[in-house]
């Protein structure tokens, strides 16, 4: 019989974990159910970590040679790696750096998107005060009177201090509001049956045609922009322009105040 020639064990094999049995340590995490486990780093339960650095860390670092390998025996925080080996404490390493920048990158996107719906909102703006522009060019008011005449017809009846409120105008500029609205058949001054020395302004309906005719091609224009979304998506598109207006009366008022 052919005699066992000896070889010699491979770098991973000659850590204080294989040197114990006869055979390699690859052949002794074979036998404990590891199979194709290089290393006794992964005999003792230390998976992908190759050669004696791999055997150290898997053995709690002890005598692990190096300042490096002992300061993160103690505690001392490393890469992800030394961190699984620890079970996840101390500092995060490379992983935890990731998530922050994915972190920085999402808030960054929340930003764009946010400016983004501020400057549509601002256009949006810019387009209803052109389209009034040429509503009342039809109608023979300017864009202050088709304002007061919204609020009316939203808020309505009101007295003159409350509309000039509302409006955000001083009192003398809605008196001469008024009186081109009444005579052009939009509103009616009457006494407050609760108080006679009160005025309340009402809006009339009879005009009210000429308003929605001229109105009617964005109408048109919003359906169909409407048209495009689910149900849950108005409600949430509804909520945002409520908020979004609560939003603009608040600050309004904070500089009316101011």
């Amino acid at each position: 019989m052919e005699s066992e020639r000896y070889s010699p064990p491979a770098a991973g094999e000659t850590s204080g974990a294989g040197k114990g049995s006869g055979t390699g340590a690859s052949s002794a995490a074979r036998a404990v159910g590891a199979p194709g486990a290089p290393g006794a780093a992964r005999a003792a339960g230390a998976p992908g970590a190759p050669g004696a650095a791999g055997a150290a860390r898997a053995a709690g670092a002890s005598g692990a040679p190096g300042a490096a390998r002992a300061a993160r025996a103690a505690g001392a925080p490393g890469d992800a790696g030394d961190a699984g080996d620890r079970g996840g404490t101390g500092a995060p390493g490379k992983s935890g750096e990731s998530g922050d920048a994915s972190e920085a990158g999402g808030a960054r996107r929340r930003r764009r998107i946010a400016n983004e719906i501020k400057d549509s909102l601002r256009d949006l703006s810019v387009q209803l005060t052109q389209l009034n522009h040429q509503v009342v060019a039809h109608l023979d008011l300017n864009d202050a009177d088709l304002h007061c005449l919204e609020l009316l017809n939203r808020h309505g009846p009101l007295g003159p201090g409350g509309l000039a409120r509302l409006a955000g105008l001083h009192p003398a500029t809605v008196t001469g509001i008024l009186d081109r609205l009444e005579r052009g058949g939009w509103i009616a001054r009457e006494r407050d049956s609760a108080d006679r020395r009160a005025v309340l302004v009402r809006p009339l309906r009879v005009r009210n045609p000429e308003l929605l005719r001229l109105f009617a091609g964005m109408n048109e224009l919003m359906d169909d922009v409407c048209a495009g979304y689910t149900e849950a998506e108005l409600r949430l598109i509804a909520d945002f322009l409520r908020r979004t207006g609560g939003a603009g009366q608040e600050a309004a008022a904070d500089l009316a105040g101011g």
